[in-house]
């Protein structure tokens, strides 16, 4: 960007120290580099608006639509999401140990599901679009055993699966260091528009919606919109896989066929990629309802979220709240 420039600054300090150049030909190299420098400049301008630099560790930019997702890619995006959680784990106060009582320690997990089949558990989060894998989870634990009608059928019973505030603390303590874990994370704007959508206002405009959530604040708040850090305990429970909205479908035929579901499996649709672009529009429609300190506020709200797993493309993304994010 600076070249065109550069050599603009050099002509004319030479311009200045000679005067064998004819001053009107050096006023037409002038005209034409001025030219040159402005275009230069006009074109950085639209890349760098159209493109927009990557934030380290960001690691929703790691997944690329148009790219197939190896095995390899995704151990990566998992590497990153986990070593951002490690350090959010790090630098807090949250629980990172079973607590003693068994009351309590169920209390802590009310929100684990598990599969004994697949030796396997993860949280359960309401808006989050979970539907299909429940679906398919429930169909696998019907089946006697993990060779599956193509496509997946809806079970016919729903509520097969466990949970592991269930067990006895010895139990508990056992299958989370032998099971597979897995958490499921979703942009904290796009779950609470996710509750609004599905009627769980009361009749409320989504202004006022967002009011009535920010009034009872978080240790009041419903599980629709209860903070991940609080429901999954990712700071507890060491997650292998840490599994993000918008990239399920990909991510989670890798993530069951590593589990031992045969290659040739068709696994049921995850339509979350396909309602990214809607959510977007959604978002920014919505997000305009809201003042500036509403908006704020949310962001407080949800400040542990965005500090464990860095939804960088989301509108709340970056906002100062107005108690300074911790």
């Amino acid at each position: 960007m600076l070249g065109p420039c550069l050599l603009f600054a050099i002509v004319v300090s030479s311009w200045w120290g000679s005067s064998e150049m004819p001053k009107t030909r050096f006023l037409l190299h002038l005209l034409s580099l001025a030219l040159l420098c402005c275009l230069s400049l006009l074109w950085w301008g639209h890349l760098l608006r159209s493109h927009p630099p990557q934030r380290k560790g960001d690691l929703e930019a790691e997944m690329k639509d148009d790219l197939p997702l190896t095995f390899d890619t995704l151990l990566h995006v998992q590497q990153l999401r986990k070593k951002t959680l490690r350090s959010f784990c790090s630098k807090t106060a949250k629980v990172t140990k079973l607590p003693a009582s068994q009351q309590q320690a169920a209390e802590v997990l009310s929100r684990i599901a598990l599969s004994t089949k697949l030796a396997f558990l993860y949280c359960q989060v309401p808006a989050i679009g979970l539907e299909s894998w429940e679906w398919l989870l429930e169909v696998l634990e019907e089946k006697a055993d993990v060779t599956l009608e193509v496509p997946v059928h809806q079970p016919q019973q729903h509520g097969l699966q466990k949970r592991l505030s269930e067990y006895n603390l010895t139990a508990m303590e056992t299958i989370l260091r032998s099971y597979t874990k897995v958490l499921f994370v979703r942009d904290p704007f796009q779950r609470l528009i996710s509750a609004y959508m599905q009627g769980l206002t009361d009749g409320l405009t989504f202004k006022e919606f967002i009011q009535s959530i920010l009034n009872r604040g978080p240790q009041n708040a419903s599980l629709e919109w209860t903070p991940l850090v609080s429901l999954c305990r990712p700071c507890l429970i060491q997650y292998d896989y840490v599994m993000m909205f918008g990239f399920l479908k990909r991510e989670v035929h890798h993530l069951m066929h590593r589990m031992g579901l045969p290659v040739d499996v068709h696994l049921p649709e995850f339509t979350d990629s396909q309602i990214r672009s809607t959510y977007s529009w959604l978002s920014e429609q919505l997000l305009s309802e809201l003042s500036l300190k509403e908006r704020r506020q949310l962001a407080h709200f949800y400040r542990w979220d965005f500090a464990a797993f860095r939804f960088s493309s989301s509108l709340l993304w970056d906002l100062p709240s107005t108690e300074g994010r911790r």
